[in-house]
């Protein structure tokens, strides 16, 4: 018997070290891990230990004797993964970390945001250092996107705020929520109370098709669409048309799925998760039949992963069509699905297409339709969207790299409801240099560099160093990186020492911010949310506007 690792690996690789036969992979320092959809688990030299179940911060890794039908599959692409990588153990357990003599004195360090990136930082910061951490988030609760932009049906991916929430219980650790930088606090202000601030802020905005007709009413980011169904307090007011029976999503990414399912699934399903109020009243409304999932370039291009895309076969009442004809590749792709040698994940990829557009449907149950191929024209209607034009694309070989380039064919959609989920981008920071080209604060190992030199005192880490890619997990080798520079920098006597210390910076924002947020009050939201969807069988019910968070948190 061994252990399998499944859908909603998390890829923060706490299981990798953890593990005392070196048996997972890939590792954090292997090339393969920085484009993995997900770590697997060798039959062959799994010891049955369950040490990697432990470590796992959301409940990825069962036994094959336990897997349920859903997940029963894994047991196969876990296999598949070293049939192509062979195990080679050369196990080198990790350096120690760099930690400051303590003659240094207490480290205080100030993270702006609370999602993944930020939580990340901070836990390495509070295992590696005598430390002060303040975390600041201009929401009146923590945890970014684990909180707003995973689906409400992968509460399991969601289970990794239990182990930040465990790591910050000491006071060593403080919330200030409910408070936004440049407006209660600036940035030289930060700097004045600390030795150094990490800015983990994110991705916050979204890439635009740049098409005619994309700000029509009934025309949004998936951004937007998210946010409302998981309860943002910015976005707990938008209105959107499920009147018809169509949906459109432009991008094939893991977001755009979520849409997909959160549209199709059955509000009953949906009503057991900690989705929106507002969003379930809607959805249960809602005459949307199909929708329609339009990818730029091929289905062994698709952006979505493997895991994802099978995830959509055990949906109740939901098919997933794919039109055979739309799996015709091109000569390249062709050559590499041919190679013996083609990454598991891919042939997997195209395998699960296959296994898609063989399937006969029901005209009983909604539709998740697969589009490969295409590109966004313009929006049609005059007052509200009404359809969405599309190019279809074929594909080219330029030096090196497949293009997707248009053709004159067309063709045209009837919908009302078009959401662009074509990737996240960055927006700039007040205080700090930004690259408008990347969307990102340039940096170096996590250090702030203007002009190529580094800023002192000022760090990034997650999407608004790197770019939005990865999954939440990958966000821990990245904060890792930024946190060694950070300490290195302070043993160096490079961090010019606050002038104001702990009780000055309390006063300072108690008077500017009376609505702050700290842990007790975070608390208190966190226990009337849970004591509320304990009552109704859910996870829990979420307050989705501010007046109604900041309520919760005077109790």
């Amino acid at each position: 018997m061994a252990y399998v690792i499944t859908q909603r690996c998390c890829n923060d690789a706490s299981c990798v070290t953890e593990c005392p036969v070196d048996c997972i992979r890939p590792t954090p320092d292997q090339p393969e891990f920085a484009t993995a959809e997900m770590l697997h688990i060798d039959p062959d030299t799994c010891i049955d230990c369950g040490a990697c179940v432990d470590a796992c911060p959301v409940d990825a890794i069962f036994s094959e004797d336990d897997l349920l039908a859903s997940l029963a599959r894994y047991r196969e692409i876990n296999a598949a993964w070293f049939q192509r990588h062979p195990l080679e153990s050369n196990f080198d357990p990790l350096s120690t970390p760099v930690r400051p003599p303590k003659d240094l004195g207490t480290l205080r360090v100030a993270i702006v945001g609370a999602g993944p990136a930020a939580c990340y930082a901070a836990d390495e910061l509070l295992r590696r250092s005598d430390v002060e951490v303040e975390m600041f988030d201009r929401l009146p609760t923590p945890w970014g996107l684990i909180r707003a932009g995973v689906a409400p049906d992968h509460s399991g991916t969601k289970g990794v705020a239990n182990m930040f929430d465990s790591a910050f219980r000491r006071d060593t650790l403080q919330y200030y929520l409910n408070v936004e930088i440049g407006q209660h606090i600036d940035h030289q202000e930060l700097l004045a109370h600390h030795h150094a601030v990490i800015y983990a802020v994110g991705a916050s905005s979204d890439r635009r098709l740049g098409v005619p007709g994309e700000d029509l009413p009934g025309s949004h980011s998936a951004t937007e669409f998210v946010a409302w169904y998981n309860g943002h307090p910015d976005f707990a007011e938008r209105e959107f048309d499920l009147s018809g029976e169509r949906a459109v999503i432009v991008g094939n990414g893991n977001v755009a799925l979520d849409v997909a399912r959160v549209l199709t699934a059955h509000p009953d399903e949906l009503a057991k998760t900690d989705i929106a109020d507002h969003a379930l009243d809607a959805l249960r409304r809602s005459n949307i039949r199909e929708v329609v999932i339009l990818g730029r370039r091929g289905p062994l291009q698709a952006a979505y992963s493997s895991p994802e895309f099978l995830a959509l076969t055990h949906m109740k009442d939901v098919d997933v069509i794919v039109d055979p004809a739309e799996l015709t590749l091109d000569p390249h792709s062709q050559a590499l699905l041919d190679d013996a040698n083609i990454e598991p994940s891919l042939r997997l990829k195209y395998q699960l297409a296959q296994e898609y557009s063989q399937l006969t449907a029901d005209p009983a149950h909604k539709r998740i339709v697969f589009r490969y191929l295409a590109t966004p024209t313009a929006v049609h209607g005059d007052e509200h969207a009404t359809a969405l034009e599309f190019a279809h694309n074929e594909l080219t070989e330029e030096n090196g790299q497949l293009v997707a380039t248009a053709t004159d064919r067309t063709e045209t959609l009837e919908t009302g409801l078009v959401l662009r989920a074509i990737g996240y981008r960055g927006v700039p920071v007040a205080g700090l240099p930004f690259d408008e080209r990347r969307g990102t604060v340039p940096s170096e190992h996590g250090r702030v560099i203007e002009a190529t030199e580094p800023v002192p005192g000022v760090y990034v880490s997650g999407w608004i160093k790197r770019g939005p890619r990865g999954v939440i997990g990958s966000n821990r080798l990245d904060a890792e990186e930024t946190v060694e520079a950070l300490i290195s920098d302070f043993i160096a006597g490079k961090l010019t020492a606050p002038s104001g210390d702990r009780a000055a910076l309390q006063a300072l924002l108690a008077q500017r911010q009376p609505d702050l947020v700290d842990r007790k009050g975070w608390k208190t939201i966190d226990q009337a949310e849970k004591s509320a969807g304990k009552a109704a069988g859910r996870p829990r019910v979420k307050f989705t506007t501010r007046a109604d968070l900041l309520k919760a948190a005077k109790g």
